[in-house]
Formats: structure tokens, sequence, C-alpha cells
């Protein structure tokens, strides 16, 4: 690359190396997501219906393919170097008003066309960074530009869909008709989206570093993990009351079960199935990251963000002034609090046996006592069937670690071998600093 102009004195992008590790500008970029995350929540939980969990769920997937589109670009070019990270800073913007858009996005169209209008331009600039990093990417090799002309269909049908939604619905005479329309076309974008990741199969695409992989998704998910935490502590209003007992009795059995959650994965089932992408090459392990990360998470997050809507109304309910210790939790609560916990698990499920080709029946038999517990807490005080659920969940986590203790013990063995022949090898390269300073630079 020539070194005159903006690229040139930024500095050329640059590609990932086999051992590449997630960069600090891909946290950064993340932020932008956590607010996604939490203005989905935040917009559905104003007035749960069916009909909201379906446009949370429509813009969810939307939003996690922008996600997937992300994160096999960072599998060819560092995000955080060269001129890059101004092209991701232009995403970053767009995103950003994609995310502030999403309450208007599926408000009555003769009335909010504005909201849908900037949702679907920002989708637009989206992609459009996207695809001028892909054509950086793929400048050099024709048969790579070839191949990626195989997902011009969707980049463009998509966009066009999108834009559709946001400006027909406003010219049908019947809002009725103009809302069945739009979530038509919005259902079309996801099956277009999603049924092309799997005809494409590895068009193109590797995955040169399994440790980026794994690393960029483990994050996404403590992420929107954190994102539960900050909507129920904030959408449940708890900062803004006197503490009661029930009320901060309720706040520490929603971080505990969270924090049970969390173990479920990161404790041997992301661990071993990070050893299980770095072992396979080639085909099989593009296959695995596509199937088990780019898909299989988008069930575990959208549990996440569901069981955070039903927590936080039962939370609310606990510490509101006024209201007995003893009511039940109201309307959809209860079934969105344990169906969000059935679909993370589910979807980790999934994920277990796509990476490891294992099936725990333990989880499958937890799953089963969720399904039977959501009409037994139904008529429950709502801090007793915080309580259920809570111990549901860490019950199942003691049990796993008794278990299966010497599993455990010899994955958790290999790992930290794995990590400390790591730090060691970091330790001896900068040792030679010591011998070798590295000379000052202006």
């Amino acid at each position: 690359m020539s070194d005159r102009g903006w690229r040139g004195r930024l500095g050329p992008a640059v590609g990932i190396a086999p051992g590449a590790r997630v960069d600090k500008f891909e946290i950064f970029f993340d932020l932008v997501f956590v607010f996604s995350f939490f203005n989905i929540s935040r917009t559905t939980a104003a007035n749960i219906t069916g009909r909201a969990l379906l446009h949370a769920l429509l813009v969810l997937a939307v939003l996690w393919w922008c996600w997937v589109v992300h994160t096999v670009i960072a599998t060819r070019v560092r995000i955080g170097e060269g001129f890059v990270p101004v092209l991701m800073v232009a995403g970053m913007a767009a995103l950003f008003c994609f995310a502030l858009a999403l309450p208007q996005a599926f408000q009555d169209p003769h009335h909010a066309e504005a909201g849908a209008i900037v949702l679907a331009g920002s989708y637009l600039v989206i992609r459009a960074v996207h695809l001028a990093l892909f054509l950086h990417v793929v400048r050099v090799d024709p048969v790579e530009r070839r191949q990626l002309l195989r997902y011009a269909p969707e980049l463009i049908l998509s966009t066009v869909l999108l834009l559709t939604a946001a400006l027909l619905p406003a010219h049908l005479p019947d809002t009725d008709t103009a809302q069945l329309v739009r979530d038509g076309l919005w259902i079309t974008v996801i099956l277009l989206q999603y049924s092309t990741g799997l005809l494409a199969r590895t068009w193109g695409w590797e995955v040169t570093s399994a440790e980026h992989w794994t690393e960029r998704y483990d994050l996404i998910l403590i992420i929107a993990l954190g994102e539960s935490v900050i909507s129920v502590g904030l959408g449940s209003n708890l900062i803004g009351q006197p503490p009661t007992w029930p009320g901060v009795s309720a706040a520490v059995l929603g971080i505990v079960f969270t924090a049970a959650l969390w173990w479920l994965h990161y404790d041997v089932i992301g661990p071993a199935a990070r050893i299980a992408l770095h072992a396979s090459q080639g085909r099989p392990r593009v296959l695995m990251a596509r199937d088990a990360y780019a898909y299989l998470y988008l069930p575990m997050i959208a549990g996440i963000i569901l069981f955070a809507l039903g927590a936080e109304g039962i939370v609310h309910d606990i510490a509101e002034p006024g209201v007995p210790v003893s009511a039940p939790a109201q309307g959809p609560d209860v079934p969105l609090l344990f169906g969000g916990v059935i679909c993370y698990l589910a979807g980790n499920m999934l994920f277990q046996l796509r990476t490891l080709r294992t099936l725990s029946w333990l989880r499958l038999g937890t799953v089963g006592v969720l399904a039977v517990s959501i009409p037994l807490a139904m008529p429950l005080p709502g801090l007793v069937t915080m309580g259920l659920l809570t111990a549901i969940c860490v019950g199942l986590v003691v049990a796993e670690v008794l278990l299966m203790s010497e599993a455990r013990r010899a994955l958790r063995a290999a790992v930290f071998e794995e990590r400390t022949t790591h730090e060691a090898a970091e330790a001896a390269y900068r040792a030679r600093w010591h011998q070798n300073p590295p000379e000052a630079t202006p």
C-alpha cells in the first residue's frame, strides 16, 4: 500500500496471526452492543406482549447477524490496526443510531415512519462498512473476489427489504395489514441472512486464529449477561427505592442465578469447546465456528434477554412500596424468567453437542424441571419464585461439580498448563529487552 493519503499515514490493515487475541478496540466496539441489548430489553419491558417479544427477537436476530459479519471480517484483519479503526468508528456510529431507533422501529407505521427509516439507513451504513473491509481484504486475490460475489445477493436483498419495511407500510391504508407486511419483510430478511450462512458453507472463509474467534464470542456472551444485571438493577428501579430486605434479597438471588448460568458455560463447556476448535483445521473448523458460535450463541443471548425481562418484572414488584411480599408475580414474568433460562440451557446444550459431541443428561433433566416449575411457580410469591429458580440453577452447578469432578480436574489442568506455558513464553520474549532494550522511537 502506498504511504500517500490518509490510509497510508494511518498505516495498512494488518492480517490476523494464528495465535492472535482480541484487541482493545474490539472491546471498545462492543460498547455499542451493550447499549443495543439494553435498548431491546428496555423497549420490550415497557409493554410486554406476544408481538413485542416477536419484534425484540427479530431485531436481535438482525443485530446478531451484523455481529457475525463483523467477526468474520475480524478473522482476516486486525480491527484495531492501521486505517481499519476509522471505518469501524463509522460502523459504530451507524450501529448506535440503529440502537437508538429500535423503540420506534415497530410502532404504528402511519405515525412513526422516521424511526424505521433511521434504522434501515443505519443498517445500510453498517453493511457498507463491512463491504468496504471485505473488498480491501480480497483486493489482491481474483478467486476471493469472485467468492465475495456469492454473498452479494444477501447483502443487497436484506438492505432493500429493510428499506421496504421502513417505507412501504406507511402507504398501506390498513394499519393491521401494514404491520403484517412489515413483520413479514423482517422475517424474510432473517431467513435470507441465516440461510445464506448455511448455504455459503466455507466460501472464501477461514478461521486463522481459533483463540481470537472463541474469545470474541465468549466476551459478547459475558456482555449479554452483564446487560441482564444492568437491566434488572435499573429497570426495577431498585436504585430509586429505599432498600428493603425483600428488594435486596431478590437482587442477591438475581446475581446468584446469573452467576450460576455463567458457570454452566465458562467452567467446562466453554474451555473444552475452545480446545476442540483449536484441534480442528480447515473446513471442519470453519463449520464448527459457524454452527456452534455464529448460530448457537444466538439462542443463548435471546434466553438471557428473556429471563432478564422476567426477573426485572418480578424484582420490580418485590421492591415496590406497598406491594405485599406474599403477592404472586404478575403477567408473563414467571414464564419469561423460567423460559429464558430454558432457552439459554437449550442453546448451550446444542453448543456442547456440536463442539464436543456430548450431551448432558443432567442438564436435559434440569430443562424438564424448569418447564414443570412454570405452572407451579405462577401462584407463588415473587421472592419464592426467584428462590426456586436460583435453587434449581445452583443445584445443577453443584451436581455437575460433584459428578464430573475427574473430567473437570483434567480439563482445568490442561487449561492451566496451556496458560502457564504461554505466559512463560511471553516472559522469555520480554526478558530479551533487558539484554537488548528496544531503541527509543520519536
